[in-house]
């Protein structure tokens, strides 16, 4: 599509510059991601929002995290394809990259069940990532059991912590049409193509 042509994104991105009072939670989102996403330019109308939405990713993604930053991206990934929000399907892949997942169990992502890059702790999470993912919730009682099995109580937390953190993203994003930015667009174009994505309403 000519970029003439793209569509006017549905509420437009901000320079972060507008709300001086977020300098604070921009420097440090540019600092983690190396970029500030287009969904806290448009967030930041809201100085509130933007900065309780900051506290609560810098919680989710802490290094002190008892769960490995690794799976948190892919669990974000399987949760955001299950919730169709191709905006954040980019993103968690893109940072599950930059956090060094190897880019086979990345493309294996799928065929969690049965690869071998996957261990059954592992997969028990991504089972329950891609059921909660879902409208309607598709968790069961028996998937919840076999996540006990290899996770505990504060791991727990954590992990449906990821999933209801992109519950919000994929809404946001999906709802606002939010535009993909240049490094996240670019590596969905080149590794989440061949798996039937592509940027659609996010591309403007």
């Amino acid at each position: 599509m000519d970029q003439k042509t793209l569509p006017q994104p549905r509420l437009a991105p901000l320079p972060p510059e507008t709300t001086p009072e977020l300098k604070e939670q921009f420097e440090a989102t540019q600092k983690r991601m190396g970029f500030i996403p287009n969904s806290m330019l448009i967030m930041q109308r809201d100085p509130k929002l933007t900065r309780a939405f900051t506290h609560m990713s810098a919680a989710i993604w802490s290094p002190e995290s008892k769960v490995d930053l690794k799976l948190k991206r892919l669990i974000s990934h399987v949760a955001s394809r299950s919730a169709g929000c191709k905006y954040c399907m980019a993103h968690t892949a893109e940072g599950a990259a930059k956090l060094g997942v190897d880019q086979r169990k990345l493309d294996e992502v799928w065929n969690y069940q049965t690869s071998p890059l996957y261990t059954p702790a592992e997969r028990s999470a991504i089972e329950v990532a891609i059921a909660a993912g879902c409208v309607p919730n598709a968790v069961t009682d028996e998937m919840f059991t076999e996540l006990r099995r290899h996770w505990n109580d504060e791991q727990i937390v954590e992990i449906i912590g990821v999933i209801a953190l992109f519950g919000f993203l994929n809404r946001w994003n999906d709802t606002f049409a939010t535009p993909l930015e240049d490094e996240p667009l670019h590596f969905g174009e080149a590794h989440l193509a061949a798996q039937g994505w592509d940027a659609g309403k996010h591309l403007r």
